[in-house]
């Protein structure tokens, strides 16, 4: 790693935005120092046009998912049909296939100004459920795919043991079970991180992990002070089945076995009750909205303003893939809360971006980034001011002007550990990224 000075046109600090940044990085792949008010860019540094702001974490993915963009979309239907279609791309996929998809489903979110993902990971063995040789194959492919991607990872090793509340796995999902929890504890401890890496957990959901088993899960993130994730409330049907197998919400479930907690992230929480709400913000739990992906399966508005009125912090996801855009998820947000309520402002546009940044990589574990500050990871992303979606508005509005008109198409620079990953818009470390995932994506119905 070598040390860089940029200079970014515009940045996004603490106090608002700071026309002419100096960011030094240094050999350890953090930020030196932070200057601003430098009119021209020093010499030797690296220019960054347009306004720079910490990198973009997506606190929720399913790297597979990919697989399915624009393949779901005719007809009707509901989560639960296009769940059987998600299982046939899941039956399909090897560690090599993953590994070559998800490389570039990670090169896409670079593109996008991603710096960090969140990997909510469950396809764990082969399909049948026999283990591969190395029983973490799948999971370490996911690994080396964001680190050639040249992207952070956030493993959530999932625990995934039933079709529902007790009932054994159906076939698709005979991969996806270690059969106990005890056994995925020990199969998930063999994951390692790195400096690009963090190793947490995940319950993937009430009606997945029997009651019985929750702690088990629960005191394995507890012990390595990891991160632990899971899919709450997505959907009525599934409180319906909580309540008719135990006589309680999917969140007192989980509150009532230890589940929750500020290390842990709730995904959706689209359907709760005051009293859900009340337990997921006074223990702190904080919540991942992944409002794309809600949208385009029909779940439903989750209910973001209440939540962290109660006291829990918000994050950012792009789930399924409908579309790879933090910046979009983040307008969304704010937008369906406007529909739902006939009411604007529920956030400022720095609130929404602090919930792209700092607190979607707090919620993986990532305490020292999503500022740019010294001693934090230098993880920068650059979004151009002078597109035809950008263009117009004066540099004291940029912040408005990238959160509420900005896309992913909009991203200039994304630097990961001081490295420049995407320049003027061409990934760096993969060629073709398009072609990429096309080639990726073929192999799976060859």
């Amino acid at each position: 790693m070598t040390a860089q000075t940029y200079w970014a046109e515009h940045a996004w600090l603490d106090n608002g935005v700071e026309r002419g940044v100096v960011v030094k990085t240094g050999t350890d792949g953090r930020i030196a120092s932070v200057r601003k008010g430098v009119k021209k860019p020093p010499t030797g540094s690296v220019t960054l046009r347009g306004l720079t702001l910490p990198g973009l974490a997506n606190a929720h993915s399913h790297a597979f998912h990919r697989a399915l963009r624009g393949t779901v979309q005719q007809g009707e239907g509901t989560f639960w049909t296009w769940r059987d279609l998600m299982y046939g791309v899941a039956d399909r996929l090897t560690p090599d296939t993953y590994y070559a998809l998800a490389r570039a489903v990670y090169a896409e979110m670079a593109l996008a100004g991603i710096t960090a993902v969140g990997e909510f990971h469950y396809l764990h063995h082969a399909p049948g459920g026999g283990a591969y040789d190395n029983p973490n194959a799948m999971g370490e492919a996911l690994i080396a795919a964001a680190a050639e991607a040249g992207i952070r990872i956030t493993l959530l090793d999932t625990c995934y043991l039933s079709s529902g509340f007790g009932a054994p796995p159906s076939r698709h999902q005979l991969r996806f079970s270690d059969t106990t929890a005890e056994r995925w504890a020990e199969r998930a401890a063999g994951l390692k991180g790195d400096d690009n890496t963090r190793i947490g957990a995940a319950v993937h959901s009430v009606r997945a992990v029997p009651v019985d088993q929750l702690a088990t899960v629960a005191a394995w993130a507890d012990e390595r002070e990891a991160p632990l994730h899971v899919h709450l409330s997505e959907q009525t049907a599934e409180n319906d089945a909580c309540v008719e197998a135990h006589g309680f919400t999917p969140t007192t479930l989980l509150a009532d076995h230890g589940v929750l907690g500020p290390r842990t992230t709730a995904v959706h929480a689209t359907h709760l009750t005051p009293g859900d709400i009340r337990l997921l913000g006074h223990s702190g739990t904080g919540v991942c909205m992944c409002p794309t992906t809600e949208r385009d399966l029909a779940d439903g508005i989750g209910p973001a303003p209440k939540l962290q009125s109660a006291g829990s912090p918000l994050s950012l996801g792009s789930d399924s893939h409908a579309v790879i855009d933090i910046l979009e998820e983040a307008r969304a947000m704010e937008l369906d809360e406007r529909l739902h309520t006939r009411t604007r402002g529920h956030w400022t546009a720095s609130q929404l971006l602090r919930a792209a940044t700092a607190d979607g990589h707090a919620a993986l574990g990532w305490h020292d980034a999503g500022g740019i500050r010294a001693g934090a990871l230098a993880d920068l992303t650059t979004i151009a001011l002078d597109t035809v979606r950008t263009a117009g508005p004066p540099p004291e509005l940029a912040v408005e002007t990238a959160v509420f008109a900005a896309t992913n198409a909009d991203v200039r620079d994304t630097v990961v550990g001081g490295r420049h990953i995407v320049r003027e818009g061409t990934h760096q470390l993969v060629p073709e990224v398009g072609q990429a995932l096309a080639e990726a994506v073929a192999d799976l119905r060859a």
